[in-house]
């Protein structure tokens, strides 16, 4: 056998595909299919197509017979080439491989009379030379679709046998895949044309492996990256939610929808989006590990973007709008006005105060508002709600004049006073000076609260302006013209202490009127730093009218007035240089005050207290103390523990001088006696002598 004649006969059990026998039969086919071919065109006549039909089937049933009595054991391969069928069996004769070839151009075989029936596979190969077997061979494989690994081509179903589909890529092997694969895809039938990639042209069998979810996850990931790049939509479907958003599957890719990204108005629910097909775009990719972000907002934004420019170009101001509620907020409510957003702010909600925006408006509430400003470049729309209806003050009833009695609900407060609203739209202010006719301060935050309804007498109002003050403290009579009558000087009364203060007490009498007792006027004998070391607020105390002042509306009050002047008596008691027993209540750095006989207090320099072991007086510690200053009319006594030191060591100085000086003067007596005693004794001895000189005298 010459090399280029090749047995044509297939072992048992060799592939279907992919086999040298069976490639260089088919190019052996195809060059016998291509003489069939041209003497078939030479003939002229209308029937000769019948007749090769009616050949070829004769041919075709002749071959059965001869399969069936002949038992071959190869595989028998079908493989349509330029609408010839081929058949090959296992029987091979001493001069080659019979090859029966039907003209299918007619059915009487007259179409056959030039055709050698005894021309064998040897003779027939000597008809070609090499060159026109290699021409033949290339355009074989040019009739073959060039196939790429890790490329993705389009294929069609061939059929589908148990659960298999047999893919028909135009090529010399047939590509096989489960049917599993194309669940996607309902109702696949014969036919249809699906996309694969290719994994390998051949494996180790020989076999073109295909695969048909790699196809679908790269066509998605190629529809993701346009959709990124080039702002086109996908499709895709919510499989499940996730923490901050859903998982949308896109052609077999899974994406993340973050819940910000789903729709232009919050979402809660993200529940209700599972299950559903949306259409996305791409708005964030990751090439490395294939993952992209994906937003349906995007889309919707997108739509009405035109929507929304063709309402900015119409929008006029004063133009009533209809409205829905999207979102409320604690400085006001955005609205959708049908494509484009605009913001109420809270002061324009109402014509009177309201705490918070949802006292008034509902998410999804449907509302007319006017526009009041707009801006074309930034998109921002200002709303007003209240605009629709006329301002309260033009509104506000007629007889509301000065000197009326109105009553409303404290709106708000400050430390110069309160807003009452008599109608929503229309407040007036209290001011502190108008809620009592007493002098003493008022806090407004003590007297009144948010929400509280009060009377009051209109003072002024101006319609113009659109004010109005208010007066509580007036729908009363003045207590103060009638104060010489009924608060007397140096009458008594009980009063309230309403404040403290460091240099006096509030005390109120009776509403409206009210005096100070000066911190001085607390005690005749104590002196306190602060009033509350005396009094606490909200303590009855009975005080002593000292001063009325009507002009200023003042009073002047004192308590130590209601006891005697026990300064009068002190004087004699408590005289400069006396020496009394005190207790030390409290000291400082500069002084003590110390505690003497009959509740009297005293001050003590702090340098005056020091003891005779030369250490300060600690407070409880008693001990004498001398009074070296009494002011009666300053009411102040000032002592000293040193003086009385001094005054005691000076006192034993002294008695000892003294009693050293009785003893010098008895001493002295003593001696002056003794001495006197003795001259008397001379004197008389010598009157003695002389009067015995004056006897012996006479004698003489």
């Amino acid at each position: 056998m010459m090399d280029d004649e090749k047995d044509t006969t297939l072992p048992e059990g060799t592939p279907e595909t992919s086999t040298e026998a069976s490639a260089e039969t088919e190019a052996t086919t195809q060059a016998e299919t291509t003489e069939a071919v041209a003497t078939a065109k030479t003939e002229e006549k209308p029937a000769a197509a019948a007749t090769e039909a009616t050949a070829a089937a004769d041919t075709n049933d002749t071959s059965d017979e001869e399969e069936e009595e002949e038992k071959p054991t190869s595989k028998i391969i079908r493989k349509d080439a330029s609408k010839v069928n081929v058949v090959i069996t296992e029987e091979v004769k001493e001069e080659g491989v019979e090859i029966d070839e039907a003209d299918q151009s007619g059915t009487t075989g007259e179409g056959h009379a030039d055709f050698n029936w005894n021309m064998t596979s040897r003779s027939a190969a000597s008809r070609y030379t090499d060159q026109e077997r290699a021409d033949l061979e290339k355009a074989f494989d040019a009739s073959m679709t060039n196939i790429a690994e890790a490329e993705i081509m389009s294929a069609k179903v061939s059929s589908i046998i148990d659960g298999d589909v047999i893919l028909d890529l135009n090529y010399k092997s047939d590509g096989l895949l489960p049917l599993s694969e194309f669940r996607d895809q309902a109702a696949l039938q014969v036919g249809d044309t699906v996309e694969v990639y290719v994994e390998q042209q051949e494996d180790e069998k020989g076999q073109l492996v295909l695969s048909r979810r790699k196809a679908k996850l790269l066509r998605a990931w190629d529809r993701i990256r346009d959709s990124y790049a080039n702002g086109t939509v996908i499709t895709g479907k919510v499989v499940s939610k996730t923490k901050g958003g859903l998982i949308a599957d896109c052609g077999g890719l899974e994406t993340f929808l973050p819940g910000s990204q789903i729709d232009i108005k919050p979402i809660i629910d993200y529940d209700a989006y599972v299950g559903k097909t949306m259409e996305f775009k791409v708005v964030k990719i990751n090439e490395t590990i294939k993952n992209a972000v994906v937003s349906h907002k995007a889309l919707i934004e997108s739509d009405l973007a035109e929507q929304r420019e063709a309402i900015i170009a119409s929008l006029e101001r004063g133009q009533v709008l209809e409205g829905v509620v999207k979102n409320i907020t604690d400085f006001g409510a955005f609205l959708d006005l049908g494509g484009v957003d605009g913001l109420l702010y809270i002061t324009d909600i109402s014509w009177g105060r309201i705490n918070h925006p949802s006292d008034i408006l509902e998410l999804n509430q449907k509302v007319n508002v006017a526009v009041l400003d707009f801006d074309e470049n930034k998109k921002r729309i200002s709303l007003g709600l209240k605009q629709l209806l006329p301002h309260p003050w033009e509104v506000l009833d007629e007889t509301i004049t000065e000197g009326s009695t109105v009553e409303g609900k404290v709106v708000n407060i400050e430390d110069y006073g309160a807003f009452i609203e008599i109608q929503p739209g229309v407040e007036g202010l209290v001011h502190v000076s108008e809620v009592s006719w007493s002098n003493q301060p008022i806090n407004a935050r003590e007297y009144f609260t948010v929400g509280e309804m009060k009377p009051a007498k209109v003072v002024t109002i101006d319609r113009e302006d659109r004010k109005m003050s208010l007066s509580i403290k007036q729908l009363q009579d003045d207590p103060w013209t009638m104060i010489g009558e009924n608060f007397a000087l140096d009458s008594v009364h009980t009063g309230k202490v309403k404040n403290l203060t460091p240099y006096g007490v509030f005390v109120e009498l009776e509403d409206g009127i009210g005096g100070m007792i000066h911190i001085s006027d607390l005690s005749w004998t104590k002196r306190f730093s602060h009033p509350s070391e005396f009094v606490k607020v909200g303590d009855d105390i009975q005080v002593s009218v000292l001063e009325v002042d009507e002009n200023n509306r003042k009073m002047s009050l004192g308590h130590k007035q209601l006891e005697e002047n026990p300064w009068d008596t002190f004087e004699n008691v408590f005289p400069e240089g006396s020496y009394h027993e005190a207790t030390v209540l409290r000291k400082d750095d500069r002084g003590a005050i110390v505690q003497m006989p009959y509740g009297l207090e005293a001050y003590a320099p702090i340098k005056l207290m020091r003891k005779e072991d030369g250490t300060i007086a600690e407070v409880d510690e008693t001990l004498t103390v001398k009074v070296i200053e009494f002011d009666r009319d300053s009411k102040r006594l000032t002592v000293s523990h040193s003086r009385y030191v001094n005054d005691i060591r000076k006192e034993a100085k002294d008695q000892v001088y003294k009693e050293e000086k009785q003893e010098r003067d008895d001493t002295r007596k003593v001696m002056k006696k003794t001495s006197s005693s003795i001259e008397r004794s001379t004197l008389g001895d010598l009157s003695a002598f002389e009067q015995l000189s004056g006897n012996d005298d006479d004698e003489k």
